[in-house]
């Protein structure tokens, strides 16, 4: 194999699991240790470079990083890296001194973006401070597209939510409120704005077309406008027995809203197990923590209706196996009915462009979506781009975010007249965290501390006020256990090939066997050579340069390396070092901080 390079900056990203698993790439391993630091307001201005939301991701993400955690290749349970992130976000100072502004002499460049969700306010955030003027178009009375409405308020407090739409949106957006955009092509044609960015979400709940389900309409609600109509007031109250069909995140959200608006006996019906359920299993847990019942292999078959009235729902009762092509079927073993004062139907959303006429150049695919081009997020049409949940369906908060900060280089780029395929590149640095023989700038021992629980508000409280904020988020002392969980996967072994001496002192001290010196071969070869073979193919194994004594190469599995440093503290002739890597982001504004910045 030829040596490893490891100055391209992908290379290295890849081994911070945790970073290279966040769409927006958040630097996990240094908010981290910030946190651990005490400062708070520095690992919160960390982690708005990226996912500009802190505080709010920090209660919402669907957590990407953790199951990437290298913790999880140790013991059962990553670094709870999403609360952490919240603790950064609730023990901040105040920082909008620090926040980018909007410069006083404007570029000149006018940019509209339909809805206010995450995606479109990533996309203002990154231009207006490039001198860019954004007006936002928002259909409702208030900003925060389908994080504020498909959201509760027990899960993220409507002040929060608030606090950090208002960091954008007070750097100089025009956003007008009650304006829904009916016409793409009444938009284009005003020629007022050089670039158009759709982040209007994916705002069509489904239906379920059963029968009964014209004649109990009023008893009947879609999810995602039931949760809507609670957090602007319209509903406050709900029959005692409920059934939600579904069991995604969005259906937990609507059973546990269920319990709080008077709902006594409220049911989850999955049609099939719970290895098949696309809710996060915490949230799971949340809900059957408030004695939410979740049952599994009921299908719905018809909605019963006397005089108007819903009486309940029947269910198929099936069970499910692979068919000859590897497909789940499933067998209908028997049907059951069951009472209930309400349904609420959270089976998935739809996208939705009515508004989008089709003979303006934008190209329209499967499942009447818009063409976008994924590396771009512009559609067919020049000067037109798709993002969020908006351009490929739902995904989570953390993706439309990455989609914006996507989507605003290609702006920036397009009203530049730049080509839109020009992409930035990932830069990086790396720097030793040497501070004596065996001394780091970082705690490198393992922690076997099992994963910290999470807080929680007292249950009879938190079902009485639909306001009450359920995680409590982690005390001091939580958090300075948790902290310690961490195995900083950015600080790297860095090898220099022409100051080994092979005395083998680094093989002998490693705690994983991730190293050995061999002869070179094939990758095959060299991964079965090493002392325990590296069998992970998605993770690399490093090799370096021929060693001057036997010329042989030092060859290490990324995937089992713990980061410890006891390689760079054996090693009589600093061959190894342990070197903090850091990715910097290509982000269309260069509005770059550091923590530096607050204690200059």
């Amino acid at each position: 194999m030829q040596p490893t390079d490891t100055r391209d900056p992908q290379y290295y990203h890849k081994v911070v699991d945790c970073q290279w698993a966040c769409p927006a790439h958040t630097n996990v391993p240094e908010y981290i240790r910030l946190i651990a630091e005490g400062r708070y307001t520095e690992s919160y201005m960390l982690n708005r470079e990226s996912n500009v939301f802190p505080g709010i991701l920090g209660r919402t993400c669907d957590r990407p990083c953790e199951p990437a955690c290298r913790r999880v290749r140790v013991e059962d349970d990553p670094v709870a890296i999403c609360r952490l992130k919240r603790v950064a976000a609730d023990l901040r100072d105040d920082v909008q001194h620090l926040l980018p502004t909007a410069p006083p002499v404007k570029n000149g460049k006018k940019v509209a973006l339909v809805g206010s969700g995450p995606a479109s306010l990533t996309v203002a955030n990154d231009l207006v401070p490039l001198g860019y003027e954004c007006t936002i178009f928002e259909a409702l009375p208030k900003a925060g597209g389908l994080m504020r409405t498909n959201i509760p308020a027990f899960r993220l407090p409507v002040r929060v939510l608030e606090e950090e739409i208002d960091y954008v949106l007070d750097m100089g957006v025009d956003i007008r409120y009650d304006h829904r955009i009916d016409s793409m092509k009444e938009l284009l044609d005003s020629e007022e704005f050089d670039a158009v960015f759709v982040g209007t979400g994916a705002p069509k709940g489904k239906e379920l077309n059963i029968p009964g389900r014209a004649e109990a309409a009023d008893n009947i609600h879609i999810g995602i406008e039931w949760l809507e109509a609670i957090h602007f007031g319209h509903i406050d109250s709900v029959g005692e027995r409920v059934l939600v069909i579904g069991v995604g995140n969005t259906a937990m959200d609507c059973c546990r809203s269920a319990k709080r608006l008077g709902g006594k006996d409220i049911k989850v019906m999955a049609r099939k197990t719970r290895p098949y359920f696309k809710a996060s299993p915490w949230e799971l847990e949340d809900a059957e923590d408030e004695q939410v019942e979740i049952l599994v292999n009921h299908s719905p078959q018809a909605f019963v209706v006397e005089d108007g009235r819903l009486l309940g729902m029947i269910f198929d009762l099936v069970e499910w196996h692979e068919n000859e092509k590897g497909r789940l079927v499933s067998t209908k073993l028997d049907e059951t009915f069951i009472h209930c004062d309400d349904v609420v139907l959270a089976i998935g959303q739809d996208n939705a462009f009515p508004w989008i006429e089709r003979d303006i150049g934008i190209e329209f695919g499967e499942w009447d979506m818009p063409v976008v081009d994924r590396a771009t997020f512009m559609t067919t049409r020049e000067g037109v781009f798709v993002g969020g949940d908006a351009a490929w369906g739902p995904e989570n908060i953390i993706w439309a975010v990455e989609h914006g900060h996507q989507a605003a280089i290609s702006i920036h780029n397009h009203c530049n007249d730049i080509p839109v395929t020009d992409r930035l590149p990932y830069g990086m640095t790396l720097v030793s965290t040497k501070m004596g023989i065996h001394e780091w700038r970082y705690s490198n021992d393992y922690n076997p501390a099992n994963r910290t629980p999470m807080r929680y508000e007292e249950l009879e409280r938190r079902l009485a006020d639909i306001q009450v904020e359920a995680e409590l988020g982690y005390d001091i002392p939580q958090t300075a256990r948790e902290v310690e969980r961490c195995l900083n996967c950015d600080i790297q072994t860095d090898f220099t090939a022409k100051l080994c001496i092979e005395c083998d002192a680094c093989i002998d001290i490693c705690p994983v066997h991730c190293l050995t010196i061999t002869e070179n071969g094939t990758e095959e070869e060299l991964r079965d050579r090493l002392m325990a073979p590296a069998d992970n193919l998605e993770q690399a194994i490093f090799v370096s340069e021929d060693l001057p004594q036997t010329r042989r190469v030092m060859v290490k599995d990324e995937d089992v390396c713990v980061h410890c440093g006891l390689c760079a503290e054996r090693c009589p002739t600093a061959a190894w070092d342990m070197m903090q890597f850091d990715l910097i982001n290509p982000h269309a504004g260069q509005h770059t901080w550091s923590p530096a910045a607050t204690s200059a």
